[in-house]
């Protein structure tokens, strides 16, 4: 791949989180000043998971069969963008909700046509597809630290600036590298999901991972739906920006992961992981915006060790499981049941609890109790870590045959 395919491809991947980033980290603070409750704020930010559900079957029925990668990037962000600035106008929570899952179901197969477009025009894909990723996360950054410096987290604006970058990613993509459908077999949706694949959770090991993988996402959807909102009613000036330190620890830890593989071996990196949910939500719980400020950095720093220590170990160690030609679909499988399933329960529980511990306050305004609401997220993540660790066996196990 030379430099000027790079290039572009860097590109694509930076516009394409920075989208992500700008509207639904502050999703919830907007909300909020909306007067919406938590099980509504929950119920948006799962749509989401909706999204993940729908996104496999739409790439392998539909994506891999009939169109370019790079013209179904840009009719699925250009009509996404235009759904973002409509979202913008919205006042009432159903229509504000509606125009949300859609474009939800225009976004979320974008995330897997990106990657597979970057990686069909590498020769080495160990060696490039890094490089050209670690811009998703500077586009999430920069978003980020553009909402926290107009200090607009709680307003519309983020999602206007996402409906824009939407558009321009749509006409961008349109110059990207052309990439024609793989024309993949006729078997429909068995092909996404092929009993070869399936045939891992008959494995013990592979079966309590996945569980426990359904289970951590469920406490997670506290930190993506609630985190914004309550370092706002906290006190925390410029959150947004703040909340990018998560980010830039995740670019470090992921640097790291050979060097804990090596001594901590699948899964203690796993439990590592889950461990991290647990402290983070402790942070959270007893951390304030003055002396107890460096709790409130504890917490997002964390968030390297949260997910490159769970999600991404699991991918690693999902991949060895089976052979190249079943990797994408094994893949598309974890995301589907972890981003889709787990995540989805878990957006509808988290906004039960945040309503749970509603606190009445004068003038109209809603705040939460939430320290309670982190020490339940924290307990949540608790139990999973002990019943992984009691039962999950890190073993090696023949692939499955092609």
């Amino acid at each position: 791949m030379n430099s000027q395919v790079r290039l572009r491809l860097s590109i694509m991947m930076f516009l394409e989180y920075f989208i992500w980033g700008a509207w639904y980290v502050t999703l919830g603070t907007w909300l909020a000043a909306l007067h919406f409750n938590g099980s509504e704020i929950g119920v948006a930010a799962g749509a989401t998971s909706i999204g993940a559900i729908v996104a496999p079957f739409f790439v392998g029925l539909v994506a891999d069969r009939f169109f370019a990668t790079q013209k179904i990037l840009a009719v699925l962000h250009l009509l996404g963008g235009c759904l973002l600035l409509a979202t913008a106008q919205q006042k009432g929570f159903v229509s504000l909700y509606v125009l949300v899952l859609l474009y939800c179901l225009c976004y979320m197969p974008t995330l897997a046509l990106t990657n597979s477009l970057a990686l069909r025009q590498m020769t080495d894909t160990k060696q490039e597809f890094g490089v050209v990723r670690v811009l998703g996360s500077g586009g999430w950054i920069v978003a980020g630290l553009l909402i926290g410096f107009l200090r607009k987290e709680a307003t519309e604006v983020p999602m206007e600036i996402a409906g824009v970058a939407s558009l321009v990613m749509g006409l961008y993509s349109l110059t990207l590298p052309h990439t024609p459908p793989l024309g993949r077999d006729d078997r429909g949706a068995a092909g996404i999901f092929p009993r070869e694949v399936l045939a891992l959770l008959k494995e013990r090991s592979t079966l309590i991972f996945v569980i426990a993988s359904v289970l951590i996402c469920i406490p997670l959807q506290f930190y993506y739906a609630f985190t914004n909102l309550f370092l706002n009613q906290v006190g925390v000036v410029n959150a947004a920006g703040k909340m990018t330190g998560g980010q830039i620890s995740e670019l470090v830890c992921m640097v790291s992961i050979p060097w804990f593989f090596r001594r901590l071996g699948v899964k203690y990196m796993l439990v590592a992981g889950m461990a991290a949910w647990v402290l983070r939500y402790l942070f959270f719980a007893y951390g304030d915006a003055s002396a107890g400020m460096w709790m409130l950095w504890g917490g997002i720093v964390t968030h390297g060790i949260c997910y490159d220590f769970f999600f991404v170990t699991g991918q690693i160690y999902i991949d060895e499981k089976v052979n190249a030609n079943l990797r994408a679909a094994a893949q598309g499988l974890i995301t589907f049941l972890t981003y889709g399933v787990g995540m989805f329960i878990g957006a509808w529980l988290s906004g039960r609890v945040v309503d749970h511990y509603t606190l009445p306050v004068a003038a109209g305004e809603i705040t939460y109790n939430w320290r309670s609401i982190w020490i339940f997220a924290a307990a949540l993540a608790g139990v999973v870590l002990v019943l992984f660790l009691a039962t999950f066996s890190e073993k090696s196990e023949s692939k499955q045959a092609d």
